[in-house]
């Protein structure tokens, strides 16, 4: 099964925080749209992706959109992953023996990201590494928090078009 499309409803789910913490999918869409980032930490894509996921959040993270990565791996790995890459958006942890949420969204590679509108509805479903994608992922961060669209990609940047997960 390939990961979920856009114009399909996003399957519920709940997981703990790398912080402690719980988060439902649910109660994060009453608050606005939700960015699901699913990772791996052995995954050289996950590793070049994170970081851009991380501009987006620290550019348009706010009260009026989640972003959120799902890791499927251990607490311990997924803390040292977020530290190696400066990951400071919440980070949540899929069972690592029944992987729910990832089988639940069809999930076969990582990176797999999904934007997920107020009303549940997947709007972008992006597999490894799609700059088209992510761009517009970006804008619609920016829409979400009433703000002009900037470049989350800097001037000097070689930011290849794709890079299979």
């Amino acid at each position: 099964m390939a990961a979920l499309t856009a114009g399909t409803r996003a399957p519920q789910f709940e997981l703990p925080a790398i912080d402690g913490s719980g988060f439902s999918l649910h109660t994060a869409l009453t608050r606005g749209p939700v960015l699901a980032v699913f990772f791996k930490n052995s995954c050289p894509v996950c590793q070049y992706a994170l970081p851009y996921f991380e501009r987006i959040y620290k550019t348009y993270g706010g009260n009026k959109l989640t972003i959120v990565g799902v890791s499927q791996n251990e607490r311990k790995e997924t803390l040292d992953f977020t530290r190696r890459y400066g990951i400071s958006f919440p980070v949540l942890l899929d069972d690592t023996k029944k992987f729910a949420a990832s089988n639940a969204y069809g999930l076969t590679n990582v990176p797999t990201a999904f934007w997920i509108a107020r009303d549940g509805a997947i709007e972008i479903s992006s597999v490894g590494w799609v700059k088209q994608d992510f761009e517009g992922m970006a804008r619609k961060a920016a829409d979400a928090g009433g703000e002009k669209p900037s470049s989350i990609f800097q001037a000097a940047e070689q930011v290849p078009d794709f890079r299979p997960g």
